[in-house]
């Protein structure tokens, strides 16, 4: 889990919009794009960013 203060300054790395925590990921919802957490690490690189409608559709 992400600390919540991590969190309140941790930023998208493709438009530094808000981050908001979902399960798995952290979304963007100013560029639509959403992160991977792993090991409860954030994978906060734009090469590993998917597009939020693809992973809504996979749901």
């Amino acid at each position: 889990m992400i600390d919540r203060e991590l969190l309140d300054i941790l930023a998208c790395p493709k438009c530094k919009g808000d981050l908001k925590l979902r399960e798995k990921d952290l979304v963007c919802l100013n560029c639509r794009k959403y992160y991977p957490i792993k090991d409860g690490i954030p994978i906060l690189l734009i090469d590993e960013a998917k597009d939020l409608e693809a992973g809504l559709e996979g749901n």
